[in-house]
C-alpha cells in the first residue's frame, strides 16, 4: 500500500510568479495620443494608450497603434534589397510594424530552400532581419520576431534526448487476472518514440487493481488504494511479479523520453530545430543560448534599441502521444501540494490526448487539477517570466498565445506584456475577455489578435469579412490587430501572384491571405488600416472597465466556454464581462474600493462565481481562493454564487482538514450582506439588481449590440459594435435601431461621436441625460461600428459648449453643424424639436425631391492577370454599359475578372435644388473596397460595412457625376488562371452590386 497523506507543502506561492508581472505594467498607463518620439520599443508598446483631446490625433493614429502584419519568410531565401522594399510597402499602406516568422506550409518541395546557407539562424536570415529592422527605423515601424521558426519554439543545436528538449512520458501496460504472474521485460510504451528519439528512461512501474465502479466509457477504473510501486523489483529490464488473488489487476510503466517534436512544415535549419522543454530552466535557455551566439550581432542589437517591438511566441502547440513532462515535476508537485505525484500518475497518463485510467471520479478530477496547476507554475515560471525577463534586456516586449494546454491563459496573460488571441482558433468572444482579465488585472493595456485566417480563405478573403470578424472581438478586449498576412513577394516554382506562406494547403487553396500589393485591394488598404488604427488607438485610451469580474477556477482559455447567464444573456441586456483565475486574486491590484474590485483597473462592480465548467461543473473552490472572497465582501464587493455552494469542495486533493475549513469560510461568505446565492441561472440578473449593481452600457430590451468602455481623464470612450458572441451562431444579426444609456465619469460631460473611418470628432446634438447617465440613439447595421465620447464640453475642439442641444424631434437628424443646431429629413414639412433649455422650435423644409435609384453605368475595368513571372501582373482593360448593377460573373466579358472596377455615372438636378439641400449616396452591396469621388472630389473612407456617405453641398444644380471605384479579391481569375488549386473555389459575385440610391434631404438651422 502507498501512503497518500500529505505532508507540509512548502507552497509555491502564486505571488510570487506574478508579481513581476504587476511590477513591470505602466503604473499609470495613461499618456498622449501622440506617439512617443524617444521611447524605446517597449515602452512605445506598452505606453500606446493614449488619451488626447485632439481630434487631430484621433485622426491621424501614431504608428504604435496601428495595426500590424504577420510577414512570413520563405525561412532565409529572402534578399535584403526586397525586404527594404516590403517595409516601404507596410508602412505605406499605413501599418505599425510587421512580426517576421518563417513558415512555408505551401512549399512541399523545400530542396530549394538549402537550410544550410538559408535556414532561420543563418547569416542569411540575420541579414534580412537587419534589412528590415534598418529600414523600419527610417520608416517609423516596429518589427516583432518569433522564438524561433515557425512553431512551437524550437531550436537547433538540440537533439531529442537534450535535456533542454521537450519531453513526454510514456506508458506500457499488461492486465494480469487474479493470482497471475508477470514475468518479462518491463511493458514497452505502447507507441513507439518519434523519430531521432534515440534513449528513454524508465521511471517508474506500478500495479494497481481494477476496479470498473471507477471505470468511465474511456477509461478503465482503479482503486487508489490498490497502487504498489515495483520499480524496484525491476532487474536488468525485466519484471517478475504475481498479482493478489482479489481481483484483475494492470501493470504499468512510465518511460521519460524526448517527444522529438519538431516546428511545423520543417526542416528550417541545418542541423534540424527541435521543440524546446516549455517547462524548465534548460529549455528557455536553449532559445536564449542560441539567439545571443548566433542571431544577436551587435548591429542587430542596436536596432531593436531602435524598431524592435516585441518577441513573439504562437500558441503552445505542443504534441505528443503520450504525457507532457519534465524532470522536475515530481519535486514541484511535491512542492506546490505536499504530496509525491507518482502514486497518482494512472489519473494523468494519456495516450493519444485520452485519458486511460481513472480513480473514484472525485479524487481523479482533484489530481489532475493539481498536475495542471503545477505545469502551470512551471511554465509561467521557467519559460514566460525567463522569456518575458530576456526580452526586456534587449529593449522588445514579450507577446505571445498563452494557450493548446490545460494550463492557466488567464495567468499567463497576467504575466506577458502581450497577450494574444487568433480569430481562426477562439471559438466565441468569451475565449477574449479570458485573456482580457488577465491583462487587465496586470495593468497592462494591449490585447492582440492573429486576425483573419479562415480555413480557404487564401484570395477569397474580403476586406469586409476581415472587419465583420474584428468587430466582436474588438469588443471583447482586443485593441491590437496583427493581420494574417503578408507574404514575401518571390520563392522559385511558385505561381502567380507570388510565394504565400499557406496556399496551396494540401494541394488546394489554403489559409488566410497574403496581402499586398499582388491584391486589387491594395489600393484602398490605407483606408482600413487607418480605421483599425483609430479603434486601436480609443481602445488603449487609458483603462479598461468591465462590470462583474467571472471568477474561473481552472483558467484555459480556447475552449468557447462561456459564463452562465452573462454569455446567453447578459450581454444582449448590455452587461460586459471578464474572467479571472486564482492567481490574479494574489495580484496587488486585487483590492476593493468604494465596492469595486481592482479599483484603478478595471473596477469590477461584482464577482460571480459558479461551479467548475471544466470538470463537470463540479462546485469547487480553493481555500485560498475563498478566503480571498471573504475579504472582497469584508471589503463592500457584491458577490453573486451559481451552485449548491453548501456542498463546497476543494478543487484538488485537500490537505487534513481542508475541506471542513473550506466550507466553514463559504459558510461566513454566503452569510455577508453583499453576497447572493442562486441555484437557477435564470436569477443571476435580478441577484446583481438586488445587490444594486447596473451594467455601464443599458437599453430596454436584449439587442445584439456589443460594447467596451474605456476611461482616461474623466471621458469615457464607448466602442459599440452590432455583432454576436459567436460568427458561427444563427440566426444572422439583424439591424439595430434603439435608445442606450451611458454611464458618464464626469458630471457635466457631453458625448460626441468618433467617427473612426474618417477621424472626424462631432458633438451628439440630441441626447438626453439624468444624473451619471447620457442616452442617445444607436442605429447600426450587421457588423458595423460606432465609437462614442462622453466628456468636458469643447473636447475635441468641439465649440458648441454654450448652444441648447435636442432633446427629442420630429426630425430624421438633428446635427451640429458650422451653422449651429441642425435639423435634417428626407421629406417635406415641419418639423417640431425640443431642446435642452426646455423650449420647442419648429423647422419646415420644402422641396425636397424623392430618393432616387442609379441604374446606369459606365464601368471599366482593369482586369488582373498573371504576367511573365509570377510577381508580375497583367493588366488587361475592359469598359461596359450597364443599364442595372449586376455582378461581375453575370457579365459575360467580366465573369471570371478580378481587379479593380471604376463606375460612373451622371444625373441632373433641377432649378429646385438650393443650398438649403444635401443627399446620402447609398451604395448598398459591395465588393469588396470602395472609393467614392462626386464631381471631382474624392470623399473621405467609406464605412467598408456600411457604405453610405453623407455628399453635403458638393451637389450642384444641372449635371453631376459620382465615381465609385471598386476593387475585389483575385479568387474569380485565380479559379481559371491556376484551376488545378482554386479551381474548387465557388465563382464569387463581384462589383457594386447595388441598389445605389441618391437620398436627398432638407436641412434648416433652429438655434
Amino acid at each position: 500500500m502507498n501512503d497518500h497523506t500529505a505532508v507540509p507543502r512548502a507552497g509555491l506561492p502564486r505571488r510570487t510568479v506574478l508579481a513581476a508581472a504587476a511590477a513591470t505594467a505602466a503604473a499609470a498607463g495613461v499618456v498622449d495620443w501622440a506617439a512617443p518620439g524617444s521611447a524605446s520599443a517597449a515602452a512605445r508598446t506598452a505606453t500606446a494608450g493614449a488619451t488626447g483631446s485632439s481630434s487631430l490625433r484621433f485622426a491621424e493614429p501614431g504608428r504604435a497603434v496601428r495595426p500590424k502584419f504577420r510577414w512570413w519568410w520563405p525561412d532565409a531565401l529572402v534578399q535584403p534589397d526586397e525586404i527594404r522594399r516590403e517595409i516601404d510597402q507596410i508602412a505605406d499602406a499605413g501599418f505599425g510594424g510587421a512580426e517576421i516568422a518563417a513558415v512555408h506550409h505551401s512549399v512541399s518541395d523545400t530542396s530549394s530552400l538549402d537550410t544550410a546557407r538559408h535556414g532561420w539562424g543563418t547569416a542569411a536570415w540575420v541579414a534580412g532581419v537587419e534589412a528590415a529592422l534598418s529600414q523600419a527605423a527610417r520608416r517609423g515601424l516596429t518589427v516583432d520576431l518569433t522564438v524561433g521558426p515557425s512553431w512551437p519554439a524550437a531550436v537547433p543545436g538540440i537533439t531529442p534526448d537534450s535535456d533542454a528538449a521537450v519531453k513526454e512520458l510514456a506508458h506500457g501496460a499488461a492486465t494480469l487476472a487474479p493470482g497471475a504472474t508477470f514475468s518479462g521485460p518491463v511493458p514497452k510504451p505502447v507507441h513507439e518514440a518519434a523519430s531521432g528519439v534515440t534513449a528513454q528512461r524508465l521511471l517508474l512501474v506500478q500495479a494497481a487493481r481494477v476496479n470498473t465502479a471507477n471505470s468511465t466509457r474511456k477509461e478503465t477504473g482503479l482503486d487508489l488504494d490498490s497502487v504498489r510501486d515495483l520499480t524496484s523489483t525491476v532487474a536488468d529490464g525485466a519484471l517478475d511479479w504475481t498479482a493478489p488473488d482479489d481481483g484483475t489487476w494492470v501493470v504499468i510503466s512510465y518511460w521519460v523520453r524526448g517527444s522529438g517534436q519538431t516546428p511545423e512544415a520543417g526542416p528550417h535549419t541545418d542541423p534540424p530545430a527541435y521543440v524546446v522543454d516549455h517547462f524548465s530552466a534548460a529549455g528557455t535557455r536553449a532559445v536564449t543560448d542560441f539567439w545571443e551566439k548566433h542571431i544577436l550581432t551587435k548591429s542587430v542589437r542596436r536596432l531593436l534599441k531602435v524598431s524592435g517591438g516585441a518577441l513573439f511566441e504562437d500558441s503552445i502547440e505542443l504534441e505528443t502521444d503520450g504525457l507532457q513532462w519534465t524532470s522536475a515535476l515530481p519535486d514541484a508537485f511535491r512542492e506546490h501540494t505536499g504530496r509525491s505525484l507518482l502514486p497518482l500518475l494512472p489519473a494523468l497518463v494519456l495516450d493519444n490526448s485520452n485519458q486511460v485510467y481513472a480513480f473514484e471520479a472525485a479524487v481523479t478530477r482533484q489530481i489532475r487539477h493539481d498536475f495542471w496547476e503545477t505545469v502551470s507554475t512551471l511554465f509561467n515560471k521557467h519559460h514566460v517570466t525567463a522569456l518575458r525577463t530576456w526580452a526586456h534586456s534587449l529593449g522588445l516586449q514579450l507577446r505571445s498565445q498563452p494557450y493548446g494546454l490545460q494550463t492557466d491563459a488567464i495567468a499567463t496573460a497576467a504575466i506577458l506584456d502581450i497577450a494574444e488571441g487568433e480569430s481562426l482558433g477562439f471559438k466565441n468572444l468569451d475565449d477574449y475577455r479570458c485573456l482580457a482579465g488577465g491583462r487587465d488585472m496586470a495593468g497592462h493595456t494591449v490585447l492582440s489578435c492573429e486576425a483573419g485566417a479562415y480555413t480557404g480563405g487564401a484570395y477569397s478573403t474580403t476586406w469586409q469579412k476581415f472587419l465583420r470578424t474584428m468587430g466582436g472581438a474588438y469588443a471583447a478586449g482586443v485593441n491590437q490587430t496583427v493581420v494574417h498576412g503578408f507574404s514575401y513577394a518571390e520563392f522559385p516554382g511558385v505561381n502567380w501572384p507570388g510565394y504565400a506562406a499557406f496556399t496551396p494547403y494540401k494541394g488546394v487553396a489554403g489559409y488566410g491571405e497574403s496581402w499586398g500589393p499582388r491584391h486589387p485591394t491594395w489600393k484602398h488598404v490605407p483606408d482600413v488600416s487607418g480605421y483599425l488604427g483609430r479603434v486601436h488607438q480609443v481602445l488603449q485610451t487609458g483603462k479598461a472597465r468591465a462590470d462583474v469580474a467571472v471568477f474561473r477556477q481552472t483558467g484555459y482559455t480556447a475552449t468557447g466556454i462561456g459564463a452562465s447567464w452573462f454569455t446567453s444573456t447578459g450581454i444582449t441586456l448590455g452587461w460586459s464581462h471578464q474572467f479571472l483565475s486564482g492567481p490574479l486574486l494574489d495580484l496587488p491590484s486585487a483590492v476593493v474600493r468604494k465596492g469595486r474590485l481592482a479599483p484603478d483597473g478595471p473596477a469590477y462592480k461584482a464577482l460571480f462565481v459558479e461551479g467548475d465548467f471544466f470538470y463537470g461543473s463540479t462546485v469547487t473552490l480553493a481555500l485560498r481562493d475563498a478566503r480571498a472572497l471573504l475579504r472582497f465582501s469584508r471589503a463592500g464587493l457584491p458577490i453573486v454564487l451559481l451552485g449548491a455552494w453548501d456542498t463546497v469542495v476543494p478543487p484538488g486533493v485537500p490537505d487534513t482538514g481542508e475541506s471542513e475549513e473550506l466550507r466553514s469560510v463559504v459558510k461566513e461568505l454566503l452569510a455577508r450582506p453583499l453576497v447572493r446565492t442562486v441555484t437557477d441561472k435564470t436569477l443571476v440578473g435580478d441577484a446583481l439588481t438586488s445587490l444594486g449593481v447596473r451594467p455601464d452600457v443599458t437599453y430596454a430590451n436584449a439587442s445584439t449590440l456589443l460594447n467596451a468602455h474605456r476611461v482616461a481623464d474623466g471621458v469615457d470612450y464607448y466602442y459599440l459594435c452590432n455583432g454576436k458572441h459567436a460568427e458561427t451562431v444563427k440566426p444572422a444579426v439583424a439591424a439595430i435601431d434603439h435608445e442606450v444609456t451611458l454611464r458618464r465619469t464626469t458630471a457635466k460631460g457631453v458625448p460626441y461621436l468618433l467617427d473612426p473611418w474618417t477621424g472626424k470628432a462631432e458633438r451628439v446634438a440630441r441626447y438626453t441625460e439624468d444624473g451619471d447617465a447620457v442616452t442617445v440613439r444607436v442605429t447600426l447595421q450587421p457588423a458595423e461600428t460606432l465609437i462614442v465620447a462622453i466628456g468636458r464640453p469643447g473636447l475635441f475642439g468641439d465649440r458648441n459648449g454654450s448652444r441648447p442641444y435636442a432633446v427629442d424631434s420630429e426630425a430624421e437628424e438633428v446635427r451640429f453643424t458650422d451653422a449651429g443646431l441642425t435639423v435634417r429629413a428626407t421629406a417635406a414639412g415641419t418639423y417640431r424639436t425640443s431642446l435642452s433649455k426646455g423650449r420647442a422650435v419648429s423647422a419646415t423644409l420644402k422641396d425636397i425631391p424623392e430618393p432616387t435609384e442609379l441604374t446606369s453605368w459606365n464601368l471599366r475595368v482593369q482586369d488582373w492577370r498573371p504576367g511573365a513571372s509570377a510577381t508580375r501582373t497583367t493588366v488587361v482593360e475592359h469598359e461596359v454599359t450597364l443599364d442595372a448593377l449586376v455582378p461581375w460573373s453575370q457579365i459575360p466579358e467580366l465573369a471570371d475578372v478580378s481587379g479593380i472596377g471604376r463606375y460612373r455615372t451622371t444625373f441632373t438636378l433641377g432649378r429646385g435644388w438650393t443650398g438649403g439641400h444635401g443627399a446620402r449616396l447609398e451604395l448598398g452591396s459591395v465588393t469588396d473596397t470602395c472609393r467614392v469621388t462626386v464631381n471631382g472630389h474624392r470623399l473621405d473612407p467609406v464605412d467598408q460595412i456600411h457604405p453610405v456617405v453623407d455628399l453635403g453641398d458638393l451637389l450642384e444644380r444641372g449635371t453631376n457625376t459620382i465615381e465609385v471605384e471598386v476593387a475585389t479579391p483575385l479568387a474569380n481569375r485565380l479559379r481559371v488562371s491556376d484551376p488545378a488549386v482554386y479551381g474548387g473555389l465557388a465563382r464569387a459575385a463581384y462589383g457594386l452590386l447595388g441598389p445605389v440610391r441618391l437620398v436627398p434631404y432638407g436641412e434648416a438651422r433652429i438655434a
